[in-house]
């Protein structure tokens, strides 16, 4: 028989084995970077963003300044390894490991036509089978869609809910009658899209939107891809007699320290065909996306001035006619009217679903809203007397609006009665549940061990305590 300090050790040992063994296992493991499953958590979940909105009788100005440590200026590189050309800077899982993504900053418009979007922003963009989703539709069954096979599309992007006849199924899109038809009624969105690589040199942002896909406008876009498949190589080189050289060199360009002003893009003025027999060397870089002055509805958005980062921050201006005369691709504005926006950030690298989005926001032309635009006559404001409004942005993470609307969702009574998503959450309550998301799985098997453990540890307690105390009636 036991003596009463070996009982007393049992005890102790029992009850703190299980106690740190709960302890030790609670909350860990689970949040992990998963490359194979389209995970990579940033480690800032918000961000600041300070916006200003200007307008004339003839043009609106939005200005962005956002933070960023450093700037990427560099996008889809070609590298030549002595025998091939190699790309990188491709679309990645998190970051970039070379550092060579560019830098982006989107906005999406509407008049008040899509009621949803002024409640609860880019969500509603956010449909069945994402790209980068860790149930992303497969490239296969996309070829083998009626209509997006034949569009060449190899992945699902922004749509919007109604362009399919079951949201929460990618491949429902509904007929091309009814989407004429939604178009005519405003039943898209605006998509202002600027990129650092792709469109800031020619001082130009790109003009899309988002309808049955995210599309772009008619016309001419400021890039091409620069590859001949056929050849394995590129199309274009750098016209040497113009710039001084046939392509940009490795040390540098992995360096990620381009100069703004200097030549670290390939554009068609400076551009000849690809010459196959020069004596290229290994570490020879040259862009896969080359340059052009965009033409048409897609030309529509510019830079005003120019867009530079600056001691740790972008500040980007971009502006556009308030009636664009293309009805069907661009929200139409006028004084006197309210206008809704969203806006997302890509910086430090990452490209495609990891960037930081805002909640939805109005700006108001000569009218009330949570954006007061800043009337001015000539050709620019004078951005000292234009207020800054400051937003937080956040990263949403893999959370889409067919799981929002669905019974998963706690708050899915709140949306079908319109209640909008800021009256119920902040900035960072969502971040924090777009992660919740990602690690649904490993949050509900680590809740279940740490169920079991903690019932463990009761049952240890219950059994040491009853084996002390059949020891004390033992010794009475």
């Amino acid at each position: 028989m036991l003596d009463a300090t070996s009982a007393k050790l049992i005890v102790v040992g029992l009850f703190g084995g299980g106690l740190l063994l709960s302890l030790g296992t609670h909350g860990s493991g689970v949040i992990a970077n998963d490359p194979d499953r389209n995970i990579w958590t940033p480690d800032e979940l918000t961000m600041p963003l300070e916006l200003q909105v200007a307008y004339n009788d003839q043009d609106i100005l939005f200005r962005y300044r956002w933070p960023t440590e450093h700037p990427n200026l560099y996008i889809d590189m070609l590298r030549y390894d002595g025998e091939r050309w190699v790309r990188h800077g491709a679309s990645p899982v998190g970051p970039d490991p070379d550092g060579l993504y560019e830098d982006r900053m989107t906005m999406l418009v509407d008049d008040g036509s899509i009621p949803e979007f002024q409640r609860y922003g880019g969500y509603i963009t956010v449909g069945d089978g994402m790209r980068f989703f860790t149930d992303a539709a497969a490239r296969a069954e996309i070829a083998e869609h009626p209509v997006l096979g034949p569009e060449g599309r190899s992945d699902i992007r922004k749509h919007l809910p109604a362009t399919r006849t079951d949201p929460g199924d990618w491949r429902t899109i509904v007929d091309p009658e009814e989407l004429a038809a939604q178009r005519q009624a405003g039943y898209f969105l605006d998509l202002w899209h600027w990129r650092a690589h792709r469109s800031n040199p020619l001082d130009v942002s790109d003009d899309q939107f988002v309808a049955e896909y995210r599309l772009s406008d008619t016309g001419r876009g400021a890039y091409f891809t620069n590859w001949d498949g056929d050849a394995g190589h590129p199309q274009l080189m750098f016209d040497a007699e113009q710039v001084g050289f046939h392509a940009l060199r490795w040390e540098d360009v992995s360096r990620n320290d381009p100069d703004p002003e200097g030549i670290y893009y390939l554009a068609e003025d400076f551009a000849v065909p690809f010459d196959p027999d020069h004596a290229w060397q290994s570490g020879d870089v040259i862009p896969r996306r080359a340059l052009r002055q965009p033409a048409g509805a897609r030309a529509a958005v510019t830079v005003d001035g120019q867009a530079r980062w600056r001691e740790g921050w972008w500040d980007v201006t971009l502006r556009r006619a308030l009636d664009t005369g293309a009805p069907d691709v661009d929200k139409i504005m006028h004084h006197g009217g309210v206008y809704d926006i969203g806006v997302a950030v890509h910086r430090d690298a990452t490209g495609a679903r990891w960037h930081y989005v805002s909640m939805p926001y109005q700006v108001g032309l000569g009218r009330a809203a949570d954006i007061a635009a800043h009337r001015f006559t000539g050709m620019r404001p004078n951005w000292d007397e234009v207020p800054a409004f400051e937003m937080t942005l956040f990263y949403p993470g893999q959370v889409s609006w067919p799981r929002l609307t669905s019974a998963t969702h706690a708050g899915a009574d709140n949306i079908r009665a319109g209640v909008p998503v800021r009256f119920r959450h902040n900035e960072a309550q969502l971040a924090q549940y777009g992660v919740e998301i990602e690690f649904e799985n490993e949050i509900r098997r680590q809740w279940m061990l740490t169920m079991l453990l903690g019932v463990g540890l009761i049952i240890s307690f219950a059994l040491s305590a009853s084996m002390l105390m059949r020891r004390r009636e033992g010794e009475g």
